[in-house]
C-alpha cells in the first residue's frame, strides 16, 4: 500500500517536468542542422529558452508557462524549440556551422546576461525577437505570435502588445 502511494506521489511530482520536456525538441546540438530541419518542415523559426538551473524565474516559467497545453501546441506548430543552459560547456555547432559551446553561444553570440531569455530566430539563423525575464502564458504566446506574424519588422513588441490586449 505504501509503495503504491509513494509511486503515485512520485509521478505527480514528476508530471510538470515531463510535460515541460514535451515542448522541447530533441537534437544533437547542431543548430545549423536544426535550422535546416525547421526549413524542411515549414516552421516559422526556432525558439531557444536560455536558462540557468538555479534561476528562480526560469524555474517559474518551466513550472507555470512552458508546460501549458496551449503553449506546447502553438510552439510545436510554429517552431522547433530548444533550451540552452547559459553556463554549460556542452559542445555545439552554431547556426553558421561553427564549433562552439553553449556558454559561449549564449554569452558571446547572443549577449545573454540575465535569465531567462526567450529568443526567436528566423530561418536564416538571425535572432529577430528577444525578451529577457519571466513572461506569463498570455505574454509568451503573444510574443510568439509577434514572431510568426513578422510584426517585429514593423513595430516594437510593446506597441504590438498594446494593440492586441
Amino acid at each position: 500500500m505504501y509503495k503504491k502511494l509513494i509511486l503515485i506521489l512520485g509521478l505527480l511530482v514528476a508530471l510538470p517536468a515531463l510535460s515541460n520536456s514535451a515542448l522541447f525538441d530533441q537534437h544533437f546540438n547542431d543548430y545549423s542542422e536544426n535550422l535546416s530541419d525547421a526549413q524542411d518542415v515549414n516552421k516559422d523559426g526556432i525558439f531557444i529558452f536560455f536558462h540557468l538551473d538555479d534561476c528562480p524565474f526560469c524555474q517559474k516559467m518551466e513550472r507555470h508557462v512552458l508546460n501549458q497545453p496551449k503553449v506546447i501546441e502553438y510552439f510545436k506548430a510554429h517552431f522547433l524549440n530548444y533550451k540552452i543552459n547559459t553556463k554549460s560547456n556542452l559542445e555545439m555547432i552554431d547556426f553558421n556551422g561553427n564549433d562552439t559551446n553553449e556558454r559561449f553561444f549564449a554569452k558571446r553570440h547572443n549577449r545573454i546576461g540575465a535569465t531567462p531569455v526567450l529568443a526567436f530566430f528566423d530561418l536564416k539563423g538571425n535572432r529577430v525577437v528577444r525578451r529577457t525575464g519571466f513572461a506569463n502564458q498570455q505574454d509568451f504566446l503573444l510574443l510568439a505570435k509577434y514572431m510568426v506574424e513578422k510584426a517585429y519588422l514593423k513595430e516594437k513588441f510593446v506597441r504590438y502588445k498594446r494593440k492586441h490586449r
